[in-house]
């Protein structure tokens, strides 16, 4: 049976891509289970990070589930909605208020790469592959899908993964920005979970505000007055007294995410 599984310890929450036999393909039960979970995590807010992660170590996830797109994904009308919804997760992911880190063990392909792209991290193993060779399947990304990795990769790297069909070393698609940080197979799941634990020490609140800006700022118009008064909204929080008042008593801040 093909699932999302959602485990929380303390303040980090994982959601695991479950797809036993197919290396982790999502379908489109998946793709929907990932939107509605990503939507509860995003409004929880004793969440301070969220995993997202395969199950196994052989793949974060191979891609698409093709036996389903015969049947799924054969008409004009199913392939919009089908790939409206993949949209909508990946969406879910992307616009979530707490940090994401991709936890990357084995294939990250196709939509699994998609997911990979809309996380805030990408820790990988050494023996991690990426790639979306759908060029040999005679079908194109969806725009909705692409967005994600455009942002995050460029133009250049996109066309060299979609139009050669490449399928990248963790080494090549490092030097390319596709992901953050590359360690030994072995330490993949203990990095992730560092990486998770240093953005839990840090006030929740201001790394939701620090997503909110980074993307902002990328737009590349101009901060309204307004939007300047607003990058001062830390001002009025518990967790800004508290962080000052930790630091000149040098002691470990206690933050509430209010």
């Amino acid at each position: 049976m093909s699932t999302i599984d959602f485990f929380c310890d303390n303040e980090v929450a994982t959601l695991t891509l479950n797809n036993p036999g197919k290396l982790n393909a999502i379908n489109l039960g998946m793709w929907n289970q990932l939107a509605e979970k990503m939507a509860e995590i995003s409004v929880d807010r004793g969440i301070r990070c969220v995993v997202l992660r395969g199950a196994g170590s052989e793949a974060f996830a191979a891609g698409g589930d093709l036996e389903e797109f015969v049947t799924d994904r054969a008409t004009l009308e199913q392939a919009l909605h089908y790939h409206g919804q993949v949209a909508l997760a990946l969406q879910a992911i992307d616009n979530c208020p707490h940090p994401t880190v991709a936890l990357i063990q084995g294939a990250c392909i196709g939509g699994g790469l998609e997911i990979a792209g809309v996380c805030d991290f990408r820790i990988c193993g050494e023996s991690s592959r990426f790639g979306a060779p759908i060029n040999r399947l005679g079908f194109s990304m969806y725009p909705g899908e692409m967005e994600g990795l455009l942002r995050l990769a460029g133009p250049a790297v996109m066309k060299e993964i979609l139009l050669e069909g490449r399928i990248l070393t963790s080494a090549e698609a490092y030097a390319k920005g596709l992901v953050t940080r590359v360690v030994a197979d072995g330490e993949t799941e203990n990095e992730a979970y560092a990486t998770a634990k240093r953005i839990c020490a840090g006030a929740p609140l201001v790394a939701g505000w620090h997503k909110q800006w980074i993307r902002r700022l990328l737009d590349g118009t101009p901060l309204s007055d307004a939007e300047k008064v607003a990058s001062f909204a830390f001002l009025e929080t518990e967790d800004y007294k508290e962080g000052l008042a930790a630091f000149l008593a040098k002691r470990k801040p206690a933050f509430k995410a209010r």
